[in-house]
């Protein structure tokens, strides 16, 4: 069977993100392709892919399948429950994290001015946007933290370096502002209800 199906077969129906090793190990062993030929697969698809509704996404953790973001408003539509909104104080948390990681909390409070809830770190944790990476070697070691590959993931992004910088965006404020409408875009993109799904089997 040609490569290239298969490999379109193969993301269509996972739950998340693969890499071109993860594909290549779906092969038996005295069957599977190169990587090179599982690139040049999904490069093929991704052309097929170019003028449809969905999309192939390189993000961190691999490739996927996803509605275009000028489409998502139209996918939201068909979900009961809107997504979830975050408060102020937990956006400027994650912002300063990705801007400025590894930090310690004691960081993000000096940045912030004010104390930081330990109910934030913990949905940050728990979304597994934010990881403990390192401790800082001061009296008590605090936990540095810093982004994840989900984070970069959720962003539709492949590295830390296509955040827009804090000069193109002028300041923390912006940044936050970013973020929140990136949640409210990919959180449309990524999801389909289960209404959806049945009726598409």
């Amino acid at each position: 069977m040609e490569i290239k199906r298969i490999v379109e077969a193969l993301l269509f129906a996972a739950n998340r993100p693969m890499t071109c090793k993860q594909i290549q190990q779906v092969f038996p062993e005295l069957e599977q392709p190169e990587l090179a030929e599982i690139e040049a697969a999904i490069d093929e698809i991704a052309e097929e892919y170019r003028q449809r509704p969905i999309e192939l996404k390189q993000v961190a953790s691999g490739y996927r399948f996803q509605v275009r973001q000028e489409l998502s408003r139209w996918v939201a539509r068909l979900f009961e429950e809107k997504p979830p909104r975050y408060s102020r104080a937990l956006l400027e948390t994650l912002a300063i994290i990705a801007y400025q990681q590894p930090v310690t909390r004691g960081d993000i409070e000096d940045i912030r001015g004010v104390s930081v809830s330990s109910s934030i770190i913990q949905t940050l944790l728990e979304r597994e946007w934010i990881r403990v990476i390192g401790h800082k070697e001061v009296p008590g070691r605090p936990g540095l933290y810093g982004t994840t590959k989900q984070f970069l993931d959720y962003f539709n992004i492949t590295a830390l370096d296509q955040l827009p910088t804090l000069q193109e965006i002028k300041d923390l404020d912006k940044a936050i502002d970013d973020i929140q409408q990136n949640l409210q875009a990919t959180r449309e993109e990524q999801e389909t209800p289960e209404e959806f799904t049945e009726t598409t089997e």
